[in-house]
């Protein structure tokens, strides 16, 4: 099933996103958590790739496993980094024939130990233009985008990173998956612009329960996000504690997604960095009765 399938059929789509581990026993630990996470019934589930396309092969693997297991829709991760057009559609190519019917179009981020992105040769420098491609070239495959609440680090500004999100929807985009924030504000004010420009397909808010506080820092850290100050020093105050910042992590993020839901959102997509014991503790907590 496609992405605007999924969000034409439900008023709130729950995804998850895994990533390729770099051995067997963490493949298979990666299974395990996702049984877990299957009780919960997502609507789909994504799956990235390793910085310049390192792991593009086993993404797709892991795809197709999910796909088979679990009789789920899967999107793939594609992004235009070191690869040339003939090359990104061979690899579209080999989804469809994974039946993975979905992508999440991003340009990626410049290769380690380079600060700016730079197309190859016969390439694509934006990712409206990857989804201009998709669109035209695989009419049948579902797109979606990510898009920043709180501003792309590379954008000039705020406006100008609503109008390169603009491009993408316009050029055949069906969903706008959010970068990790913290501040439900962010969310609500960012999905106001969007509504205000025409950007008229669902706007997902992607969530990164927080289980550590010097990963969150860091992570956080690489795309911008902001941590509330007060969160933030509950976290540090427990710095030499894992299992309470465990807690913390979890009852911010229990909070933050059910403020969400009262918002009407479209769905959440969980950022579970593999594992299933925090998201599996939110989704628990939270209520969808009134939708």
């Amino acid at each position: 099933m496609r992405l605007p399938d999924i969000y034409a059929q439900t008023d709130f789509a729950l995804s998850f996103e895994l990533f390729p581990p770099k051995t067997e026993a963490g493949l298979e630990a990666l299974f395990g958590h996702a049984d877990r996470l299957m009780r919960f019934a997502p609507s789909y589930i994504t799956c990235t790739y390793g910085a310049g396309g390192s792991t593009q092969d086993k993404t797709l693997e892991i795809a197709a496993r999910v796909r088979r297991e679990y009789h789920l829709p899967v999107a793939t991760h594609l992004t235009c980094v070191g690869r040339t057009a003939d090359q990104i559609r061979d690899y579209l190519r080999r989804a469809q024939e994974a039946d993975v019917q979905n992508v999440v179009a991003l340009r990626g981020d410049p290769p380690q130990g380079e600060t700016e992105f730079r197309p190859v040769a016969g390439g694509y420098s934006y990712a409206n233009e990857l989804v201009d491609m998709i669109h035209h070239d695989f009419p049948d495959m579902g797109v979606a985008v990510g898009g920043y609440p709180e501003v792309h680090q590379e954008a000039l500004s705020a406006a100008a990173d609503l109008d390169n999100l603009k491009r993408k929807v316009d050029a055949g985009s069906h969903a706008v998956i959010t970068q990790l924030f913290y501040d439900n504000a962010d969310y609500f004010r960012f999905r106001e612009r969007c509504d205000a420009v025409g950007v008229n397909v669902p706007i997902i808010p992607g969530l990164l329960p927080v289980t550590n506080v010097a990963q969150v820092k860091r992570i956080a850290s690489l795309c911008g996000a902001q941590l509330p100050a007060d969160f933030l020093g509950l976290l540090e105050g427990a710095s030499e504690d894992a299992a309470a910042q465990f807690e913390i992590g979890v009852q911010q993020a229990t909070a933050q997604s059910q403020g969400l839901i009262d918002g009407g959102v479209p769905g959440i997509h969980y950022y579970v960095l593999n594992k299933s014991e925090a998201a599996s503790r939110v989704l628990e907590a939270v209520t969808l009765s009134d939708r």
